[in-house]
């Protein structure tokens, strides 16, 4: 669609950009090398396609301000960390009331009946665990599920991410592997209920651990009837659902599950569960929880050996963000905007490419919206044949240096709560002017 040179030749003048706007940022990254692994404290952050990083100096709202004074409209909003925002002010505010009164007690805070009891009212399951991040709650989630059944083995779905749980780790590129995840875990395509079927008929498959929607191989939208079918099937051969909807929290208030009617086992949520904080929950049904009951009272060591579980987790600070998050944020009024921003910008994008007679697509979960090229997919094979890394890199380099920016590992948008129709329209000319210099 775009010629290979033109695509090489933006990307080299963009750079050359975004270096000479950013001197700030430059002198940080001289410094930031000779301490940090590539020059980050994580290694994520250097995927952005900048020379450098860019180093940030505050983020409020849909706003981030780099070292240099730069205003960046924020369409990434932290991988969907701060999907509500950067610093919602009653998140923010608990976390300050709370920080003088304790961070680290090991005891239940005084707020936390309230927050499984809110827990409970938005996603549907009963019965609540706290961990610190969705990871923390996935792995939680598999040891209880081959606890529950006997079974020693997971099955997902080719493409997917669920964290660093070394189970299910059965993407290409991870380092240093405790063991072979083929040993643990079963990967078939997204669409293929015969072969989740197949999986499942040879009975040594302890849980199906799904995102409702496919989000880390680009977004790919389950076909008709997928979950249904899926919740049948687990049931008929007594395998565990689990729902990791750590993304797709932007589908609607209670998520996917509380949006589309899913009836899943376990329930996983990270990222923006508690506004941003680090926190996440796992929750599940009551005849999981008796199941649980039962494990426990056969051991014969303590609860704290078995091997869930940390020792900040559910911190006062964690339950403080939480509560305020449950409160204030997770309702109607606050995806009232979220969801209109998203209509306008997908209706947007999707006129955009029709008018310049791209083979491109829009998906779309609620607030979450990415573009990928060609048909839609159907899986996360299909999903990964058709990314073109060369071009979205440009096109997010391009939107970084006029103020935009979009999820690094893909072209994730996410409309916050205060991102605006201004803030659409401008993002989408920029694209348009982006695609004009590459045409």
């Amino acid at each position: 669609m775009f010629d290979a040179r033109r695509v090489a030749g933006l990307a080299a003048a963009e750079g050359e950009r975004f270096a000479a706007d950013h001197p700030g940022s430059a002198s940080h990254a001289v410094r930031l090398a000779a301490h940090w692994l590539n020059g980050v404290p994580m290694h994520w952050m250097r995927d952005w396609g900048t020379p450098f990083p860019l180093v940030v100096r505050a983020a409020q709202g849909a706003i981030l301000t780099d070292v240099d004074g730069h205003h960046f409209t924020d369409f990434c909003l932290g991988d969907t960390g701060a999907m509500f925002g950067h610093s919602p002010p009653a998140v923010a505010g608990a976390i300050a009331a709370q920080a003088g009164r304790g961070l680290a007690v090991m005891l239940p805070d005084e707020r936390a009946a309230a927050v499984g009891a809110g827990l409970a009212a938005l996603f549907g399951l009963p019965f609540w665990q706290m961990t610190q991040t969705a990871t923390d709650a996935n792995r939680a989630v598999l040891r209880w599920a081959r606890a529950l059944t006997g079974r020693p083995r997971t099955l997902v779905f080719k493409g997917c991410y669920h964290g660093t749980v070394d189970d299910v780790m059965l993407r290409p590129g991870g380092v240093g592997a405790p063991f072979d995840a083929r040993t643990s875990a079963i990967e078939v395509e997204f669409d293929d209920l015969a072969a989740v079927e197949a999986a499942l008929r040879g009975g040594d498959v302890a849980a199906l651990l799904c995102e409702p929607v496919m989000t880390n191989a680009g977004m790919v939208l389950p076909q008709p009837g997928l979950h249904e079918a899926l919740r049948a099937l687990t049931r008929r051969h007594e395998t565990l659902l689990v729902v990791d909807e750590t993304h797709t929290l932007s589908s609607g208030v209670g998520g996917h599950t509380r949006t589309h009617a899913l009836e899943p086992d376990f329930l996983v949520c990270g990222k923006a569960i508690a506004g941003g904080f680090p926190c996440a929950v796992y929750g599940f049904s009551a005849q999981v929880e008796a199941g649980m009951q039962r494990v426990l009272a056969s051991r014969a060591q303590m609860h704290g050996h078995t091997g869930m579980g940390t020792t900040l987790t559910a911190n006062p600070l964690a339950l403080a963000a939480l509560a305020a998050a449950l409160d204030t944020l997770h309702a109607q009024a606050t995806y009232d905007p979220m969801l209109g921003a998203a209509a306008a910008l997908d209706a947007a994008l999707r006129a955009l490419i029709d008018r310049r007679r791209l083979d491109w697509h829009v998906a779309r979960v609620g607030a979450r919206l990415e573009i990928g090229h060609g048909e839609a997919p159907r899986n996360g094979t299909q999903a990964a044949a058709r990314m073109q890394t060369a071009l979205d890199q440009v096109l997010h380099l391009y939107l970084m240096n006029r103020g935009f920016l979009l999820t690094p590992f893909h072209n994730m948008m996410l409309c916050s709560p205060v991102t605006t129709t201004g803030d659409v329209a401008r993002l989408v000319a920029a694209i348009d002017a982006c695609l004009g210099e590459l045409a």
